[in-house]
């Protein structure tokens, strides 16, 4: 039977997520150090409230999917110690979803400031 629903246990849940997210997987450490301080510039920007919106999304976007990422690699992990080309192809699956994200960060705020600067 499944357990019923709780906002604070699972909200619980969610934050111990980031702080293991934050310990273990240096990737995320990295995108967290760049990604913060590029939310908090953004605010200094002569954008619209919808440009805003944006720039912040594209980049909350890259944590999401590193965060899936991540959980993907720690299954294929759990399933096997052995290297396998189907676990190699779906981490490597995962990190090119990374990689697309951040393509899209950059292209975004690039056209964004672009239409800000040119």
């Amino acid at each position: 039977m499944k357990p019923k629903y709780h906002f604070f246990k699972n909200t619980k849940y969610a934050i111990e997520g980031i702080w293991s997210l934050i310990k273990n997987e240096t990737s995320f450490c990295i995108e967290l150090g760049i990604i913060i301080p590029a939310i908090i510039i953004s605010f200094f920007l002569p954008i619209s409230l919808l440009e805003h919106l944006i720039l912040i999304f594209v980049l909350m976007l890259i944590l999401i999917i590193e965060a899936l990422n991540s959980a993907i690699e720690s299954c294929v992990d759990l399933t096997t110690d052995k290297w396998h080309e189907k676990a190699k192809m779906a981490k490597d699956y995962g990190s090119s979803a990374v990689f697309f994200s951040i393509v899209l960060a950059l292209f975004t705020w690039g056209i964004i400031l672009g239409h800000l600067y040119l």
